[in-house]
């Protein structure tokens, strides 16, 4: 498609028409990993954004009672550096399923425990692990030395205690190279003893680190008016969501380095329409839904392993 670079006022808008889906920045830009491509640039030494009080998670969530929140999802920097992060996600089970963003590198047996035994109420916990790669060689060299390893060992702990992790892959690959990947992914996933996994691939976002990886966002990439005539707003998240940081409320995780991100401190300051001018609105607008769970692929079971986890 031909884009022109549009001008402030054919700059499209979306509306925030219900509050479906309740994030929260859990433990700001803080991760034990720092990934090459990552889009708020998170590691051991970023600071940027700041943990979320226990406290703080508890207000909202009682506050999402009022509007309606169906779903709640956990993101970071690495959630579960957070002290409290296995509190937060069973006291978020009591009013509604929950989803926390990993990179599996620091699970522990018993958190897996007491959560399993919180699951298994009404509502259900996913988790949603980052793997870049099927292998060493091709995982490593994004997200950290021996970094593989360390996620495949969290990855098979979920997998003990029954749960069905989602492994979510950004495409550091190229086009050309995706059906192979995606079959090195089940095949490796399978040898391990994940039997039914679960696959998300994600669109390269130009943002953050990936800018110095590669490069960032060109000017033609962005939403359009006439490009907006024919869209379905309800595939961009910021139509149905907000992110609680340390900050305020934010319009969507992938913006909250953005000064315009910020929404307001309540929930009826930042229930207002926001413009769609970032390079990862078009990113939205051309994938759409890329921060659900949906898999990208539905994988069959193996013919063999039909009742295997």
């Amino acid at each position: 498609m031909n884009h022109e670079n549009p001008t402030r006022t054919e700059t499209p808008s979306i509306e925030m028409r219900d509050l479906d889906a309740l994030w929260f920045q859990i433990t700001g830009t803080r991760c034990n990993l720092t990934c090459s491509h990552c889009f708020i640039s998170c590691s051991p030494h970023n600071d940027q954004f700041g943990f979320l009080p226990l406290s703080t998670v508890q207000h909202w969530l009682q506050e999402s009672r009022k509007w309606g929140v169906r779903e709640y999802y956990y993101t970071g920097g690495e959630p579960f550096l957070h002290p409290d992060m296995t509190r937060i996600l069973k006291e978020t089970l009591e009013i509604g399923p929950a989803t926390v963003l990993t990179n599996g590198t620091v699970l522990k047996e018993s958190w897996l425990h007491d959560l399993k035994l919180a699951s298994l109420g009404t509502y259900s916990l996913e988790f949603r692990v980052s793997l870049d790669g099927f292998s060493p060689e091709t995982n490593d060299p994004i997200r950290g030395p021996r970094s593989f390893e360390r996620t495949m060992t969290g990855i098979m702990k979920l997998v003990a205690f029954g749960f069905l992790p989602i492994i979510t892959a950004a495409r550091v690959w190229d086009d050309e190279e995706e059906s192979n990947v995606i079959d090195a992914f089940v095949e490796m996933l399978r040898q391990r003893g994940y039997q039914r996994p679960r696959l998300k691939l994600l669109p390269k976002l130009k943002l953050g680190a990936e800018v110095q990886r590669t490069h960032g966002y060109r000017e033609d990439e962005l939403v359009t008016a006439a490009m907006m005539k024919d869209a379905d707003p309800s595939t961009f998240l910021c139509s149905h969501s907000r992110i609680v940081t340390d900050r305020g409320i934010h319009v969507c995780p992938l913006l909250i380095d953005e000064p315009d991100s910020l929404m307001g401190q309540t929930m009826e300051e930042a229930a207002k329409p926001f413009e769609l001018k970032h390079g990862a609105c078009w990113t939205c607008y051309q994938h759409g839904a890329i921060c659900s769970n949906a898999p990208s692929y539905k994988i069959q079971p193996p013919v063999s392993s039909q009742s295997q986890v």
